[in-house]
């Protein structure tokens, strides 16, 4: 791969700022968040700042595909685009006037399922391709609404996925990744940093479910490119530890509310992340914990892929669900009773 996607990165950061400069006065008038009892803003914010996010990234790497040596003549980018676009439009009514949650699911299956039926790679060899395909589907639906999920504090989706993409793209720039990905991950990391100073605490702009479902696919569809290198000692075990923390938090707190009888379907500020801002951590210290998480996390996934072997990769698992459930941990104590 040559040098030119190193140019990704600044244009799609450039693209989505602009675009968001442009799009701000409209989605001031149609697309408003207005503060409720489980919101973590408290003045009337406008959302969808996503739209910019995906709008940069998708004509980024649409534009750069032929200068970077991508062959655009196959179905998997054209489908991961469409994908994409079909969750950002949805995620943009939704922003405006929420949806059945029944026709948001059923959306959302047939998106992932397009994608996951047309990614190159295998992530199991050794199971039967169909059982590979139905768990690998809904592995990315659970995916899409968990980054959805995760996107309730100011810079927490940046935090979560600014590392990823970044240590994706650099990857790619190695020779270790594949050049469709790496294109991909430079132009959503791109569109991320571009949608920073908007998003940053207090924010000014929230991204809204028109970024937070489309990211989250895209970030799927990363992953299980990833996956598909070298197996558990190798691309699978980097794919299952660079999005630990977001899957984590996610989980448990699911987990923890089908337990507690709770309608897991509505609305709630029981997250860990959201939880910590209860327990005395500001915002802008809860982000950047979960942004040094995930640095030392895509380190973890670093190792597994330079050293693929049976024992290093068992140890880097360890060591990476040992970092998540130490901050989940703090997160969830206040800090008068962990002084």
């Amino acid at each position: 791969m040559t040098l030119a996607p190193l140019s990704v990165v600044p244009l799609a950061a450039l693209l989505s700022a602009g675009l968001i400069v442009l799009l701000k006065p409209l989605l001031q008038r149609y697309a408003l968040a207005r503060p409720n009892a489980r919101s973590s803003h408290r003045v009337p914010t406008p959302q969808g700042g996503g739209i910019a996010i995906i709008a940069a990234a998708l004509i980024t790497a649409a534009v750069l595909a032929m200068p970077t040596g991508i062959a655009l003549g196959g179905v998997e980018l054209p489908v991961l685009a469409l994908s994409v676009i079909a969750l950002a439009a949805v995620g943009a009514v939704d922003d405006i006037r929420p949806l059945p949650a029944s026709l948001r699911l059923v959306i959302q299956a047939g998106a992932v399922a397009a994608v996951v039926l047309t990614v190159e790679g295998r992530l199991l060899p050794d199971m039967p391709l169909w059982l590979e395909r139905a768990f690998a589907i809904l592995a990315g639906l659970w995916f899409v609404n968990l980054v959805n999920f995760m996107d309730g504090l100011d810079w927490m989706t940046l935090a979560e996925f600014v590392p990823p993409t970044a240590f994706l793209f650099a990857l790619g720039l190695a020779g270790r990744y594949a050049p469709e990905p790496t294109l991909v991950a430079g132009a959503l990391l791109g569109g991320l940093l571009g949608f920073a100073p908007f998003n940053r605490p207090v924010a000014r702009l929230f991204m809204g479910d028109v970024g937070s479902l489309p990211i989250g696919l895209i970030v799927a569809w990363l992953l299980f490119r990833l996956a598909g290198q070298g197996g558990l000692d190798g691309g699978l075990a980097a794919a299952l530890i660079l999005p630990l923390y977001p899957i984590a938090d996610a989980t448990l707190t699911l987990l923890w509310r089908l337990r507690r009888g709770e309608a897991v379907w509505q609305a709630h500020r029981s997250h860990y992340y959201q939880v910590a801002t209860v327990n005395g951590f500001s915002v802008r210290e809860t982000v950047g914990w979960v942004f040094a998480l995930q640095v030392a996390l895509a380190a973890l996934a670093g190792v597994t892929l330079l050293w693929p072997s049976r024992a290093v990769t068992l140890a880097c698992l360890v060591l990476a669900a040992g970092l998540v459930g130490w901050l989940l941990r703090r997160f969830a104590t206040p800090r008068a009773a962990s002084a």
